[in-house]
């Protein structure tokens, strides 16, 4: 173990740093951020000295240079429109994003798991053909279409649900604001959180179906009906239990994706969230900003594909996690 977590920290290092250089590399082809940040009104000197104290003159190299210097003491640069650190302005954001991606995967474990079961244990019921079908549409239906489908539905023509913002926040631990101590925070939590459940369902469903079938025509699974188990418990531990393994993988993978997936639901929903931010940080030519977002999500990224190689050792204690080499 401890050698797998010392093989997994040097690549998480190795990732990291090519993630900042892509960041980073990125910034010169976005745009003049000086341009943003003045009016029409200022002279051609003082743009020129704006961007000698912002250090936009000196070579990309030397910028790199002070950029990576600075990131490893926690620094990734001050928001040009924000004028705070920007690690400042992206952590004030990531509460609402993690509460949205929370809701969403509880959704998709409580709903996707005993539809998943369900098809599989009855594949030839009319029930479980109709999943299969409204599954395949889910998996071409682009993501802010069903976002947009969502509020039109809830929101105009219903009116059960607030359609834009994150509602009445209430203060947790005194460490942070959350939405999901109170109904109006919920209520405004509702829409953006099914249309991101939404999104990831159908891969979910279909893939505990696959998984459960092959499991349950095992030897094992025809042993323990041998035994008389009840079929319960034949279902929704031995059976279910093995399949796991794969889903944490694919899991973990979406888990990261749903940061992405975040950008659209935010921006359509006007989420105040890290995905809001970013767009919002696009449209001002914020460079540091984006660059730290990249560089956030990027190693949001590394920590849940570690979490998820740890859990395997929990799930399937066979697996020799120091062995993969990864």
């Amino acid at each position: 173990m401890l050698i797998f977590l010392l093989r997994r920290l040097i690549q998480a290092c190795v990732v990291m740093a090519i993630i900042s250089l892509i960041s980073f590399a990125i910034q010169d082809k976005l745009g003049d951020p000086v341009q943003q940040m003045v009016g029409m009104s200022v002279s051609v000197e003082e743009r020129n000295a704006l961007r000698e104290e912002l250090g936009l003159n000196d070579s990309l190299l030397t910028q790199y240079g002070r950029f990576l210097q600075n990131a490893l003491q926690g620094d990734l640069g001050t928001s040009y429109y924000y004028k705070e650190p920007v690690l400042d302005v992206i952590f004030d954001k990531v509460p609402a994003t993690l509460e949205l991606a929370f809701c969403a995967i509880l959704l998709v474990v409580l709903i996707a798991t005993p539809l998943g079961v369900l098809a599989a244990i009855n594949p030839k019921h009319w029930v479980s053909r109709i999943l299969m079908v409204i599954t395949s549409i889910g998996l071409s239906i682009p993501i802010f279409i069903v976002a947009i489908l969502m509020m039109y539905l809830f929101s105009i023509e219903w009116n059960l649900a607030p359609s834009f913002g994150r509602g009445q926040t209430t203060e947790v631990f005194g460490l942070w604001h959350s939405g999901l101590f109170n109904q109006d925070g919920l209520s405004h939590l509702l829409l953006p959180s099914l249309s991101l459940a939404i999104a990831l369902m159908p891969i979910f469903t279909r893939l505990i179906r696959a998984e459960m079938m092959e499991v349950l025509q095992s030897e094992y699974i025809r042993f323990a009906w041998s035994k008389g188990l009840s079929s319960n418990r034949i279902y929704f531990i031995h059976a279910l239990k093995n399949t796991m393994l794969p889903i944490i993988t694919i899991g973990g993978i979406q888990a990261g994706t749903l940061v992405a997936y975040t950008i659209l639901t935010e921006t359509i929903f006007q989420w105040p969230g890290m995905g809001f931010l970013f767009m919002d940080a696009v449209s001002r030519v914020d460079t540091p900003l984006i660059s730290a977002y990249l560089i956030v999500v990027g190693g949001m990224f590394v920590v849940t594909n570690t979490i998820v190689d740890l859990i395997y050792g929990l799930v399937n204690p066979t697996v020799r996690l120091a062995s993969h080499g990864l």
